[in-house]
């Protein structure tokens, strides 16, 4: 384990207002006030002084508990690219036991290739070096990694023209709001976040289920006693049967709850049993039905849309990448599915780049970026204003006595 996250001074660049670099020297690329992602992906010629990654490791306030794994803290890894004239840029490669394919060691291995090669390409386009990095990272087993490199890289860009992240993905609004997630726990230690949360302001509650039947239904009736105006989502990643996911439904219909969302209730590769739920959820319950693990790639999502298997896909950065999302984005617009944005356990540098995805786009019906909320610690400065479901982007820098990047020993 690298050392703890509270020590790193990480001032991500979209961080920054539009005269963060303005002492630098001038950037490689025209600069006008807003200038298209798409647009800027053939026009922007890169030149890379610096890249690393460094441990990323973080304890959460309690753990942190799914049908499929326990997490007690995060050990992500945290990249910086320092372009050539001086603007930086940040991203996070998460790490999630049983859904990420790579662990710590392998991740840190993989980022400091990636980083290699990056400052071996000085005069690419911005898309000619994001493809590199997707040749060199490709697929699944890699998504984690690539995610954190495209989202630094394309931060690091994005304060070279001055240009918030948020502007550059659409400009749709510079506002999200975000459910908050409970993990699998007792009843009342469930009430007892339930309370918090609606003292906060949380008027959406994701409620992971899916390893004990019974249980979770006595927690929903438990979060209901103390917010009974709540919004559900149901998470079971991946732990339901198709017939348990009914049942749960069935009861939730005869205790006269809805739930917004049911996310994920079958195994991922279990195809025909999450096309049977999706379509009995809605049928009969009026429930959507997200696919979030059964959703890593464009094929996955061309299936899903082929075969009519599902009504929401969960977008995550760090299953597809940041180029990957917005092909998958592009794909269900067009064939009429809703989207989530969600991610894995991530502190503020990967929450606040897909925030800003999210905000800039404003095509998201669900949004799930709330895992920064459950840290301990709070090892990045600034990124966005926080009032309790409410993520505020502005050019605003946050304040802390923390040690710079370059004291730490990775």
């Amino acid at each position: 384990m690298g050392p703890s996250a509270a020590l790193l001074s990480l001032q991500p660049c979209f961080m920054k207002g539009p005269t963060a670099c303005m002492a630098a020297a001038a950037p490689a690329a025209p600069t006008p006030a807003c200038l298209g992602f798409k647009n800027l992906m053939e026009t922007y010629a890169v030149s890379v002084q610096r890249a690393e990654g460094r441990a990323l490791n973080v304890p959460l306030i309690a753990p942190f508990t799914i049908a499929s794994s326990r997490l007690d803290g995060v050990a992500n890894v945290a990249v910086r690219v320092e372009l050539s004239n001086g603007c930086v840029g940040w991203g996070e490669s998460p790490i999630l036991p049983h859904v990420t394919a790579e662990d710590q060691p392998v991740a840190l291995s993989a980022v400091a290739e990636a980083c290699r090669a990056l400052k071996q390409s000085p005069g690419k386009t911005l898309g000619i070096v994001l493809a590199e990095i997707n040749g060199m990272l490709p697929g699944h087993s890699f998504a984690s990694v690539r995610a954190g490199i495209e989202m630094a890289l394309i931060d690091a860009v994005a304060n070279s023209i001055g240009v918030p992240l948020w502007r550059l993905f659409g400009g749709f609004t510079n506002m999200i709001t975000t459910d908050i997630t409970i993990p699998i726990v007792s009843p009342a230690e469930a009430a007892e976040l339930a309370s918090k949360y609606r003292v906060q302001g949380f008027k959406t509650l994701k409620l992971k289920v899916g390893k004990n039947l019974t249980a979770d239904i006595e927690v929903l009736k438990a979060i209901r006693t103390v917010h009974p105006d709540c919004l559900f989502i149901l998470d079971a990643n991946e732990g339901y049967s198709s017939e348990e996911a009914i049942q749960v439904l069935q009861t939730l219909h005869e205790m006269e709850v809805t739930p917004i969302l049911f996310e994920q209730p079958v195994h991922r590769d279990d195809w025909k049993g999450l096309g049977h739920v999706s379509h009995v959820a809605k049928t009969k319950y009026g429930v959507s039905v997200a696919a979030d693990e059964s959703c890593r790639s464009l094929d996955d999502v061309k299936k899903i849309v082929k075969e009519d298997l599902a009504h929401v896909v969960n977008i995550k950065l760090a299953k597809v990448g940041v180029l990957g999302a917005l092909e998958i984005i592009d794909l269900a617009r067009e064939s009429g599915l809703d989207l989530m944005i969600g991610g894995m356990v991530e502190t503020r540098l990967a929450m606040g780049f897909a925030g800003h995805l999210a905000a800039g786009l404003g095509c998201f019906k669900f949004i799930d970026l709330d895992t920064p909320i459950l840290l301990a610690e709070d090892p990045v400065l600034g990124g966005y204003e926080v009032s309790g479901p409410i993520y505020k982007f502005t050019n605003a820098r946050g304040h802390g006595s923390f040690l710079h990047w370059d004291n730490i020993v990775g």
